[in-house]
């Protein structure tokens, strides 16, 4: 790959990543003030916003950050399985994605309950979304840490393709 491709992908990758984040820590403090507002409006509205935010920002960029780091791992040097860090990342930011899926069900629940003018705001207040984004920020501060110091370790995989570039070359 050209170096200014592999630029270009490296930035769409970064920047898709810490929109990511952004939008989770967003996320995070919308799930607060629903959990500690003592305002029944804002305690509503708090919920109301939390499942349109997930799939405009939060499933968008989860998708685009599990691409964009496909795209980069196969089309760049650091390879998809050649390194157990690259592995990492992948595994953590196809599990994240799911799990995120997953819960934007329960998102809608609560908007669906929190629309509901029945509901009081002692029926809406639960710890899951702040629980769900404070896990989220664990996971990608952990994957940004593997991106930044890439700490060493060859899978099985990497370790036959650099024992096949590295090989002695006998002479007589």
């Amino acid at each position: 790959m050209r170096p200014r491709t592999r630029k270009l992908l490296l930035v769409l990758h970064v920047g898709v990543s810490v929109g990511w984040l952004g939008a989770v820590v967003a996320s995070l403090a919308v799930g607060l003030l629903g959990l500690l507002a003592t305002d029944a409006t804002l305690v509503r509205g708090a919920y109301l916003i939390l499942e349109p935010v997930g799939w405009s920002t939060l499933v968008p960029f989860s998708v685009a950050s599990l691409l964009t780091g496909l795209v980069q791992s196969l089309a760049g040097t650091w390879g998809l399985a050649r390194h157990y860090w690259v592995v990492f990342k992948l595994l953590m930011n196809v599990l994240a994605t799911a799990i995120l899926l997953l819960y934007m069900r329960t998102l809608g629940t609560l908007a669906a309950s929190a629309a509901d003018p029945d509901t009081g705001p002692a029926g809406l207040r639960t710890a899951s979304p702040v629980l769900h984004a404070a896990g989220a920020i664990g996971l990608l501060v952990v994957a940004l840490v593997l991106s930044v110091y890439k700490p060493r370790g060859l899978t099985g995989y990497g370790r036959r393709l650099q024992s096949r570039h590295t090989a002695p070359v006998e002479t007589t």
